[in-house]
């Protein structure tokens, strides 16, 4: 029920009557879920206004399948590179999956752990937020046995120095173009055959400077994901390993 004229301004003046502490207490009795809702509402809108302020443009998305780097390595794999792209470490970084693990044929005890690795990577491809891999051997057949990578010979030769010095280092792998996986898992087919080629679609980073000394037992690969949307950057990336 709505107060007329003469109580609204009986209460006014008797609020201005009040003293400081009582005025806090009436105000806070009779206004409190107002002034809730309104605090609440202002901790949104300034807490998304410094998310955006502070966010980081992602420059690229890396992953380490089946290596384990140490912290001297990832730095230079990742701030080192930053710096020397030119890109403010403010306002961009680069994304990097750790301790990814593939394999056609884990242990039982890593099932669960080759599984969700894998669940991450599809996620990460099917949304254009992986670029490059680094890689063991058996990680970099798999990567190429599924058709992920991207041929290197035509993402490099636009640049014929760099091409030229990276030539030695490519490596060639298997890509299935079709099979009878399915039929055959199923015991629906007596042999397992597939339709493959071989695609220049790796890059063997052992004998890098980055990489060499590093304490790695078996050569490790780099691989651009077929559907990276940040190619110079990636072949920015590239050439930065490589010198």
């Amino acid at each position: 029920m709505s107060l007329t004229k003469e109580e609204t301004a009986a209460q006014r003046a008797a609020f201005q009557k009040m003293s400081l502490a009582g005025k806090t207490e009436y105000i806070f009795t009779y206004f409190k879920l107002p002034i809730l809702l309104g605090l609440i509402a202002l901790y949104l809108v300034c807490s998304a206004a410094y998310r955006q302020i502070t966010k980081k443009e992602v420059i690229l998305y890396t992953a380490h399948i089946n290596i384990s780097v140490g912290d001297e390595l990832e730095a230079r794999l990742t701030g080192g590179f930053l710096s020397t792209s030119g890109a403010d470490p403010k306002r961009a970084e680069i994304d990097l999956s750790r301790g990814l693990y593939l394999s056609d044929d884990p242990a039982p005890e890593d099932h669960e752990y080759q599984y969700a690795s894998s669940l991450k990577l599809m996620a990460a491809i099917n949304a254009e937020q992986m670029d490059v891999v680094l890689m063991n051997q058996e990680g970099y057949d798999i990567f190429s046995q599924r058709g992920y990578l991207l041929d290197l010979s035509g993402l490099l030769t636009s640049d014929g120095t760099l091409y030229r010095r990276l030539e030695p280092h490519l490596a060639v792998n298997t890509v299935i173009l079709e099979d009878n996986s399915i039929e055959y898992t199923l015991n629906q087919a007596e042999q397992y055959r597939a339709v493959t080629e071989e695609v220049v679609n790796g890059l063997d980073l052992s004998q890098f400077p980055l990489f060499q000394g590093a304490g790695f037992s078996e050569p490790v690969y780099l691989g651009v994901v077929g559907n990276s949307p940040r190619l110079p950057a990636v072949v920015q990336y590239i050439a930065y390993l490589a010198s």
